[in-house]
């Protein structure tokens, strides 16, 4: 049927009916890449690891790619290492027992008569553990009086002597700095609830409320204030802050229900060697809650697409707002996972997987900062430039509201701020630094699923910020606390407190 010979009312109505077929096939589409998205995130590893084989499938066959006819072709075929099988070494440091296993003096004579020279040995290493042994501290004071004059010479001096009490972190506590430390590496490294560990007490005949471990910890991070002045101070020392957040469930928050999500914010920042992993409990995710990190701070903040950085950084025109292309990468990879055919998504990793080789590269070849710039500069240029090409003809053809359309557009949306990762050297092209940082917190959070009220989470927050620290200092992380707890009793001056810093407390053991 011809619609041209219908009357122009009929044809209105049909052309109507083929806009709205359209409409609804595309609707369901992206309702149905939908579908496959959460299926994959629901049921599939959510690693977003691609093999170099599964983009070769999608890689177009160039002039330049082809093998020349009838022409012999020479190939190289990397060597590679196989990982040693059997069991891994056990480590040396650890003290060993020696326990002989030898024969009776009988059976050391042969048949012959004669003795037996000992010609060798074998030896095999077992692990054994002692559990967790505790042991009760008692302080003694002698008390000392004159019995001839009871203190009546000297009126100015007391008439019974006695030692002073020694200082401590927790005053009339029956915690030691060992067992606070053995408490906190338990909860905030291990991701121990202060309820199971508090039945792990029961076990060895301990009793240790879960509130008397709340409390101290409350108080022994309130008395390392100073510390974590120097800590905030030093994160901003730098010329790159990194940052992320992530939810918290917090009880008891003024004008506040207990189902509402808080946040838990991550400012990473510092010079190399003394990073500082900054984390801050803000009972929302508003714009204003971001001023607390930017302050007496210039240089460049990296982060993911959240508006609220953006709207924040307003006010502080000395710092430069960097993205992150793990974010945009994260985005093609989810469309990938849900749509039918997934070449064109692959595409936008294979890009962005170009910038990541040159970076890798690069670090390792150049260690001078002017000449890393440079050459980063001048390789990523042609990548960056074909790469931005290729989504503004693919932004042309595609619904914004489906997967590859919201990759595509967050990735145009976000560009200049992706690409002013090149202007220096410690910018890398994503904000993993605090993705990675923020994860043991995400950990820990699935197993004590909440704070009980802001101070917990508060001081849990700057016991997070001690740990992750001296943990990205390769120290001894109950160690280092206990060392903290037990030297912070007698800490006065700055300078007593600098020496505390993870960076700086075992500087003279090398």
């Amino acid at each position: 049927m011809n619609i041209e010979t219908l009357p122009c009312a009929v044809q209105e109505y049909i052309h109507n009916l083929i806009q709205e077929k359209n409409k609804l096939e595309i609707k369901y589409q992206i309702l149905e890449e939908k579908y496959t998205l959460v299926l994959f995130q629901k049921f599939c590893k959510k690693a977003e690891t691609v093999s170099a084989d599964q983009l070769a499938l999608f890689e177009e066959e160039s002039e330049q790619t082809k093998a020349p006819e009838e022409k012999d072709e020479t190939v190289t075929i990397k060597s590679y290492t196989r990982k040693k099988t059997g069991r891994k070494a056990i480590d040396e440091s650890l003290p060993r027992q020696i326990i002989m296993h030898d024969i009776s003096e009988e059976e050391k004579t042969c048949a012959c008569g004669c003795a037996l020279k000992c010609i060798g040995e074998e030896s095999s290493e077992k692990l054994n553990v002692i559990p967790e042994q505790m042991w009760v501290e008692k302080h003694v004071r002698p008390k000392y009086a004159c019995p001839s004059c009871e203190g009546t010479a000297d009126e100015e001096s007391p008439a019974v002597k006695i030692a002073p009490v020694e200082k401590t972190i927790l005053p009339k506590s029956i915690a030691t700095p060992g067992l606070l430390s053995f408490i906190l590496v338990n909860k905030f490294v291990d991701h121990l609830p202060y309820y199971r560990q508090e039945k792990r007490f029961e076990r060895i005949g301990v009793h240790i409320s879960r509130q008397d471990m709340c409390n101290w910890q409350i108080k022994a991070m309130h008395a390392l204030e100073p510390l974590f002045v120097l800590l905030k101070k030093q994160m901003k020392n730098g010329s790159v802050l990194n940052m992320d957040e992530t939810t918290v469930q917090v009880m008891n928050e003024a004008g506040r229900s207990d189902t509402q999500k808080s946040y838990m914010w991550l400012c990473t920042g510092g010079s190399e060697g003394k990073k500082v992993f900054w984390y801050e409990y803000k009972p929302t995710r508003a714009a204003s809650h971001i001023h607390s990190f930017l302050e007496n701070f210039s240089g460049y903040l990296q982060t993911d697409g959240y508006q609220a950085y953006e709207t924040a950084m307003k006010e502080y025109p000395d710092i430069k707002h960097v993205g992150c292309f793990a974010h945009a990468r994260r985005k093609f990879f989810e469309a990938s996972k849900g749509m039918k055919n997934p070449a064109s998504p692959m595409e936008g990793i294979k890009w962005i997987k170009k910038l990541y080789d040159v970076e890798d590269h690069l670090r390792i070849k150049y260690t001078d900062a002017n000449e890393f710039l440079l050459q980063r500069k001048k390789e990523t240029e042609p990548i960056l430039s074909g790469f931005k090409s290729w989504l503004d003809k693919k932004a042309l053809h595609t619904a914004p509201q489906g997967l590859m359309g919201k990759a595509i557009f967050y990735t145009l949306g976000q560009w200049e701020k992706l690409i002013a990762y090149l202007e220096h050297k410690d910018l890398t092209p994503d904000n993993n630094i605090s993705e990675n940082a923020i994860r043991p917190f995400v950990v820990g959070r699935k197993n004590w699923l909440f704070s009980g009220s802001p101070t917990g989470a508060e001081t849990s927050a700057k016991v997070y910020t001690l740990v992750e620290t001296a943990k990205h200092c390769k120290v001894n992380l109950h160690d280092y606390l206990r060392i903290v707890f037990e030297k912070a009793a007698h800490a006065n001056t700055e300078e007593d407190w600098n020496k505390l810093l993870p960076w700086n407390l075992f500087q003279d053991d090398g």
